[in-house]
């Protein structure tokens, strides 16, 4: 498995130096050409070639402003650069040329970025470091796919010359990792971290808790994590985060510019907290641990003032280690409780997130409720979901509450590809490459303004998935084109030219140990 952490391999750049130091300044004995400042994904908003390439060699370096943030990422960068390269390419404040990472003020936008390359150099300018990461994104697209690889590559490096001006259209480009159906490690959620990293997502949405598992320590209702964590989907030993490992994925996630969005779900696939705590329970009967996966059986107790200590509980404890905005309550799928009681659970337990100094986000049914102002709804329905239901999440859209959208038979990353998929489910239809990629969130959702769309996030649920190459399979190739639904303008949407640039992706995908599917579809 490819390691978090690349390590700079000193005697492989000796060697090379000493060895091959003819490739870095002569021509190569093959010609090289480097790939267009077109060729990336997501399709950057404004793309402006010129002749002149920029070529890494063993005496480029990567300036940084005088700050930790820029300085950050040039270590950042550096990471990825030195193994392949064998290059020292030492982050520095000092110099001239090389490749630049700089702050400076402009029409950017909290997450865009400008780069500019050219003979003498790289330059990428943001407002902001996120900014700057994304840029390096880029950067690293328009590197030969060698450049990914652990150990010392023959190059050249070069960067096509030319200016992007990039700005995402939607501030909201999730991918949501559901570890409660499996339990997935601290170390793989951090490699699909740096895998989301690659194509701009910005919300790291986490699935704590379902009927199968409950995933991280709550120390007001310690058997919650040790008692309701202790299975999975199968039978499985399962697992759970203690503080400590969540607030590590929160970290690193940050590293990555990835705010995580916490999600406990209620008052339905709550099984796992009701066989921790039997009080939970209406009849004060705890059922038995639950390793299937039927989905709607299972309610809180909404009667009960337990229930909303238990809820005020998790939440204080949640929030306490959560340094994003938001925090996600699900409310889907709650076909055991009533729509009376469902009302005025989501009527108590909104302010609860409130008072902790979180926005709330639900899945879309929490329209069919009233949402707290601010709130976000994620839409998980269909092409063929009702239009009555369509309209209940457009009248709320109207009304001011934001639109995530998710649907289900769109950008549901563990649907299967095709009948023969081995991985996945079905429920919602099959879902091949082009059709996860060939739709619009600006007007996807009839009768919502296109001003409630927040954004698109690509759900990954886990019932027939427990490792990490699983994921990988079921979320490459679509998380891409899920990923430039969230950042390019709609002016670039064109699945014709977006299926080349997506098979340019392959050898990068290969370099890096990811695992993908083949789709017949994209010209690989």
């Amino acid at each position: 498995m490819r390691q978090h952490h690349r390590t700079f391999r000193l005697i492989g750049s000796l060697l090379l130096v000493a060895a091959g130091a003819s490739l870095t300044g002569a021509a190569p004995a093959q010609a090289a050409s480097p790939t267009p400042l077109d060729r990336v994904i997501p399709a950057p908003a404004s793309v402006a070639p010129a002749d002149t390439p920029y070529r890494i060699t063993g005496g480029t370096r990567i300036r940084v402003d005088d700050s930790r943030e820029t300085r950050r990422v040039g270590d950042y960068l550096a990471a990825i650069l030195r193994p392949s390269t064998g290059y020292p390419l030492p982050v520095t404040a000092q110099g001239t040329g090389g490749i630049r990472l700089r702050l400076a003020q402009g029409s950017f936008g909290a997450e865009g970025y400008r780069l500019d390359s050219g003979g003498k150099g790289v330059t990428i300018t943001a407002a902001g470091p996120a900014g700057l990461f994304h840029g390096v994104q880029t950067l690293r697209q328009l590197l030969p796919a060698a450049v990914e690889k652990d150990s010392v590559q023959p190059g050249p490096w070069l960067v096509a010359g030319g200016t992007i001006k990039d700005t995402p259209r939607y501030g909201w480009r999730g991918a949501m990792l559901d570890v409660s159906r499996h339990f997935f490690s601290v170390d793989q959620v951090k490699r699909y971290i740096d895998q989301l990293a690659l194509y701009k997502i910005n919300k790291l949405h986490l699935h704590l808790s379902d009927d199968q598992g409950w995933r991280i320590a709550i120390d007001s209702w310690p058997r919650l994590a040790t008692y309701g964590g202790s299975t999975q989907v199968g039978g499985g030993p399962g697992g759970y985060y203690t503080k400590a490992d969540y607030k590590e994925i929160v970290r690193y996630a940050a590293s990555r510019h990835q705010e995580v969005v916490p999600e406990i779900d209620m008052p339905g696939h709550t099984n796992a907290a009701l066989a921790s705590y039997a009080d939970l329970n209406c009849n004060g009967v705890a059922p038995p641990l639950y390793t299937g996966t039927n989905v709607g059986f299972s309610s809180l107790c909404v009667g009960k003032e337990i229930t909303y200590d238990f809820v005020d509980d998790v939440i204080r404890e949640l929030a306490a280690l959560t340094p994003g905005k938001y925090l996600h309550i699900g409310g889907d799928e709650a076909h055991s409780t009533s729509h009376e009681d469902y009302v005025k659970f989501m009527d108590r337990v909104q302010p609860i997130v409130a008072k902790y100094g979180k926005t709330v986000v639900g899945w879309h049914q929490l329209t069919g409720a009233t949402p707290a102002k601010g709130a976000l709804a994620q839409y998980w329905g269909l092409d063929s979901t009702s239009a009555e239901e369509k309209a209940q999440v457009a009248a709320a859209a109207r009304n001011g509450t934001g639109i995530v959208l998710s649907p289900a038979d769109r950008i549901y990353l563990d649907m299967k590809y095709t009948a023969d998929t081995p991985l996945g489910l079905d429920w919602a239809g099959l879902v091949e490459v082009k059709r996860s990629y060939d739709w619009d969130p600006g007007d996807y959702l009839p009768g919502a303004p296109a001003s409630a769309i927040r954004g698109v996030e690509a759900p990954m649920w886990t019932e027939t998935l427990s490792k990490s190459a699983d994921l990988e399979y079921m979320a490459f190739p679509r998380l891409a084109g899920a990923a430039e639904l969230g950042w390019s303008p709609a002016s670039t949407h064109d699945w014709e030219r977006y299926k080349v640039r997506l098979a340019a992706q392959a050898a990068r995908w290969e370099a890096l140990e990811i695992n993908f599917y083949r789709s017949p579809q994209v010209p690989w």
